[in-house]
C-alpha cells in the first residue's frame, strides 16, 4: 500500500473502488493547416456548437432540477453568438478550424477569469464546450466520464458542473480531481448526491484506470492500492458512521439541550422535494437565482409564484428562508445590463442590482407573499451583499411592504459583520454567508483553487469576523445563522456554536453527522472551542485543537 498526498475533502463519506479515468480534451494538431474557405469552415464549426448545445440540452430533459439548469445554462454557452464571433476572426486570421476554436475559447476564459464571480465559476463550462467541439470537428469521441457499470472512483483533472450534473450515484463511489476547490459545483453537487468527494489530489491523473483506491472525503486521503486491512479499517469506519448516526433524528441541540436548527440548502424545485422529505427542519437558504440566469426576459410574476409555491409546499410548516436575487455584473441578466465594471465582484451586485432595478425586486416579493399566502410555510427572506444598515433598513420597508412579516439579511460582507449590531436592529435575523465572507476577509477568489489554504473557513482571522458578527446580533437581540459550506463540516459546526450561531445550513447529506456531532457536545463545551480555534494562528492549528476537544466518538468518524 502506497500513500499519495492528501487533498482537500469536500464531500464526506469514504470509499473504495477501481479508477475509472475521464476521457481527457482532444488537443488540435500541430501546425494545423489554415481553413481553405474560412467563411464555410465557420458555418461548419457553427453546426458543430450547435450540436452539443443539443445533446447537452437533451442530457438536461433526463436530469434532476439541478443538473437541467447547469446544463441548459452550458449549452447557451456553446450558442453564444459573441464566441461564435471570436471563431471567426481566427479562422480570419489563418488559422485552422480546432486551432480557431481553442484559442478564441482561451480568449474568452482569460477575460472570465479576468471579471470573477459568475464569469469564473462558468469558466470550466465554456472549456467543456470547447473540449467537445473540438472532439467532433475531429471525428473523435466527447471527452468526460465514459460509460460504466461497475460501481467507481471517477477520477479527473477536473469535472465539468455538466458531467458531475449527470453522474449516477449508484455506480459512482467517489470523485478525485487534480483541480477544484472546497466551493466549485463539483464540490457542492457531489455534497448534495452525497458522493465522497476529494479536489486538489496532486497526480489524479497519473493514476492508471483499474487501480483501486481508496477515497477519504472528510481528511482528503486517497489511498492507492491500499492493503486489505485498511480496506477493512475504511469499511469498518464507514459502518461505524452509519451505525453512529442511525439514531439521529428530530431537531439538532447539544447534549445540554441547546437548539441549534439543522437546515437545508436547495437551489430549485427538485432540491426542495428531496430535501423536504429528509429530517431537517427546513430550508435556510433557497437560491432564487436559477429562477433568472439564462433567460432573455425577466420571470413574470405569475412564473415566479407558481416556482415558490412548488418549492414550499413541500416543507409543510417548516421554515423556508428565501436569498432574493443575487445576481448583477457578476452574474450577467440580459433583462437587467448594466453595463461593464472594472471589477465586478465588488461591483453592482445583489441588493445594490436590486436598488437600481427595483421593479425586479417588487415582482419577486409579490410573487413570494402570493407564494407564502398560498402555502403553510414560514417563509423568511433575506437580501445578499449587505454593506450597510441604510442598505438593510431600504430592504426591510421592501419586503413588510409587500406583507411578508419575516426579513434578513445576509452577512457575507466584513463590513457588514464589523456593523452587525446596527445592521441586524434593522431587520429579524442574520444569514452568515462563509463562503463569500471567506473571500472577501482574505481577499482570495473562491473559484481559485490554488488559494483553498486561504479560502479555509477554519482560517482564524474568518472565525474572528464570524464572531465579531454574533456579538453583534446578540447586542441587537436578533439569531444569527448560518448558510454557507462552512456549516456542514461536523466540527466546525461545533465552533460555530459556541461563536453562537443560532441555526446551520448545509447540503442535506451532511445534516446527520452535524446533528451527531452536537448531540455529543454541552454549549460550555462548544464555547471552549470556539476560544480554543480563535486563539490559534493557523487553519491547521485552529482545526488541530478542537479536535483535541471533542469528544474521540465523533473524531474516529471523521
Amino acid at each position: 500500500m502506497s500513500d499519495a498526498p492528501r487533498g482537500i475533502g469536500v464531500s464526506p463519506g469514504a470509499a473504495v473502488g477501481p479508477v475509472i479515468q475521464v476521457r481527457p480534451p482532444v488537443r488540435p494538431p500541430e501546425n494545423e493547416p489554415a481553413a481553405a474557405d474560412p467563411a464555410a469552415e465557420h458555418v461548419r464549426i457553427k453546426e458543430v456548437f450547435e450540436s452539443v448545445a443539443v445533446t447537452l440540452e437533451e442530457r438536461a430533459a433526463q436530469a434532476d432540477e439541478t443538473a437541467q439548469q447547469i446544463l441548459t445554462a452550458t449549452a447557451l454557452i456553446a450558442r453564444d453568438k459573441g464566441l461564435h464571433k471570436a471563431v471567426a476572426k481566427e479562422l480570419a486570421a489563418g488559422k485552422g478550424p480546432t486551432t480557431a476554436v481553442t484559442d478564441a475559447v482561451g480568449t474568452y476564459a482569460a477575460q472570465f477569469e479576468a471579471l470573477g464571480g459568475y464569469f469564473a465559476e462558468r469558466v470550466t463550462d465554456l472549456k467543456d464546450v470547447r473540449n467537445r467541439v473540438v472532439a467532433r470537428l475531429l471525428g473523435q469521441e466527447d471527452p468526460g466520464v465514459p460509460d460504466f457499470h461497475v460501481p467507481s472512483v471517477i477520477v479527473a483533472r477536473d469535472l465539468a458542473p455538466a458531467e458531475t450534473a449527470t453522474l449516477d450515484p449508484t455506480l459512482v463511489r467517489a470523485i478525485v480531481t487534480e483541480h477544484g476547490g472546497r466551493t466549485s459545483h463539483t464540490a457542492i453537487l457531489a455534497a448534495q448526491m452525497g458522493i465522497p468527494a476529494v479536489v486538489q489530489y496532486p497526480g489524479a491523473r497519473a493514476i492508471p484506470p483499474g487501480t483501486i483506491v481508496a477515497v477519504d472525503g472528510d481528511s482528503g486521503e486517497v489511498t492507492i492500492d491500499p492493503s486489505p486491512e485498511y480496506q477493512k479499517q475504511l469499511v469498518g469506519k464507514r459502518e461505524r458512521r452509519r451505525a453512529a448516526l442511525a439514531g439521529s433524528a428530530g431537531p439538532g441541540k447539544t447534549r445540554d439541550g441547546h437548539p441549534v436548527a439543522l437546515l437545508a440548502n436547495i437551489g430549485g424545485v427538485d432540491d426542495a422535494v428531496s430535501a423536504a422529505a429528509q429530517d431537517v427542519e427546513g430550508v435556510g437558504l433557497f437560491r432564487t437565482e436559477f429562477v433568472f440566469l439564462s433567460r432573455d426576459s425577466a420571470p413574470t410574476l405569475a412564473e415566479q409564484t407558481q416556482i415558490y409555491t412548488d418549492v414550499f409546499e413541500p416543507f409543510g410548516s417548516r421554515r423556508v428562508t428565501v436569498r432574493t436575487l443575487d445576481a448583477g455584473a457578476d452574474k450577467p441578466l440580459a433583462f437587467a445590463d448594466l453595463g461593464p465594471e472594472e471589477n465586478p465582484a465588488l461591483g453592482k451586485r445583489g441588493l445594490r442590482l436590486q436598488a437600481l432595478r427595483p421593479e425586479l425586486l417588487d415582482t419577486q416579493l409579490a410573487a413570494l407573499g402570493a407564494a407564502a399566502r398560498a402555502t403553510a410555510a414560514e417563509v423568511k427572506v433575506m437580501a445578499p451583499m449587505v454593506a450597510t444598515p441604510e442598505e438593510a433598513a431600504w430592504f426591510a420597508r421592501r419586503v413588510r411592504e409587500h406583507g411578508l412579516p419575516s426579513v434578513g439579511v445576509m452577512i457575507e460582507v466584513p463590513g457588514a459583520a464589523i456593523l452587525s449590531r446596527h445592521v441586524l436592529a434593522e431587520v429579524d435575523f442574520g444569514s452568515l454567508g462563509t463562503n463569500d465572507l471567506a473571500q472577501y476577509t482574505m481577499a482570495a477568489d473562491r473559484m481559485e483553487g490554488q488559494l483553498s489554504d486561504l479560502l479555509d473557513p477554519w482560517q482564524p482571522a474568518v472565525l474572528q469576523v464570524i464572531g465579531h458578527a454574533c456579538d453583534g446580533a446578540k447586542l441587537a437581540g436578533k439569531p444569527m445563522g448560518v448558510c454557507g459550506e462552512a456549516g456542514g463540516d461536523p466540527l466546525l459546526a461545533l465552533v460555530l456554536t459556541g461563536l453562537g450561531v443560532a441555526s446551520l445550513s448545509m447540503a442535506p447529506s451532511k445534516v446527520a453527522i452535524v446533528r451527531y456531532a452536537l448531540s455529543l457536545h454541552t454549549l460550555a463545551e462548544c464555547h471552549g472551542m470556539a476560544t480554543a480555534a480563535l486563539a490559534q494562528r493557523s487553519a491547521q492549528d485552529a482545526h488541530d485543537a478542537v479536535c483535541a476537544l471533542a469528544d474521540p466518538s465523533l473524531v474516529e468518524l471523521l
